[in-house]
C-alpha cells in the first residue's frame, strides 16, 4: 500500500530530493509537489500553519523530512513538521520520519529531534531499496495511532531561518 507522503526539505537540496522521489516513486504518493520556499507570504505564523496544512499536507498521512546540510535551519521545515504533528479537526496527525540524504548530514531539526527522542519519530540512513523505504513509511503511518501520545510539539516555532 502506498501512503500519501509530504516531503519536507531545504530548498538547496531540491536536486537530491527529486532524485530520492524518482528513485522511490512506487513506494509512496508524493504530496506538496509544487510547494516553493516561502510561498505563503505572511508574517502571521498561525495563518501560515493553517495554509501549510490545507494546501500542502492536506490528505497526506506521513511527513518525510529529508536531512541535508542545512535542513535543521529552515523555518518552513520547522513549520511543516509542527503542522504535521498537530491533530487536524478531521483526523490524525501525520507520522513523521527523518531520512539522511547523505551520510555526513546528521543534524536534525529540533522539533524532529525531540520526537525521535520521545519515540514518536525515527531517524534513518538513506534506504537501500524501495522495500526498505516502504517499511519506514509503514512504521511512521502506524505511529499515528499507536504512539501519538508521545508527540512533542510545544516548542516555539521559528520566526526566521537560522544561519547554517
Amino acid at each position: 500500500m502506498s501512503h500519501k507522503c509530504f516531503i519536507s526539505y531545504h530548498k538547496d537540496d531540491k536536486t537530491a530530493v527529486d532524485d530520492f522521489c524518482n528513485k522511490f516513486s512506487g513506494s509512496f504518493i508524493r504530496r506538496g509537489l509544487k510547494m516553493e520556499d516561502d510561498l505563503i507570504d505572511s508574517t502571521n505564523t498561525d495563518y501560515v500553519m493553517k495554509r501549510i496544512r490545507l494546501l500542502y499536507l492536506g490528505d497526506s498521512t506521513v511527513t518525510i523530512v529529508l536531512i541535508g546540510k542545512c535542513t535543521w535551519a529552515r523555518r518552513f521545515v520547522d513549520w511543516e513538521v509542527q503542522s504535521s504533528l498537530r491533530n487536524p479537526a478531521d483526523g490524525l496527525p501525520n507520522g513523521v520520519v527523518a531520512i539522511q540524504l547523505w551520510d555526513s548530514y546528521q543534524k536534525l531539526p529540533e522539533r524532529v529531534a525531540e520526537n525521535v527522542e520521545a519515540g514518536y519519530s525515527k531517524f534513518y540512513t538513506y534506504p537501500k531499496n524501495s522495500a526498505g523505504l516502504s517499511r519506514i513509511i509503514d512504521e511512521a503511518f502506524a505511529a499515528r495511532t499507536g504512539k501519538s501520545d508521545l508527540i512533542v510539539n510545544k516548542r516555539d516555532r521559528f520566526k526566521n531561518n537560522r544561519s547554517c
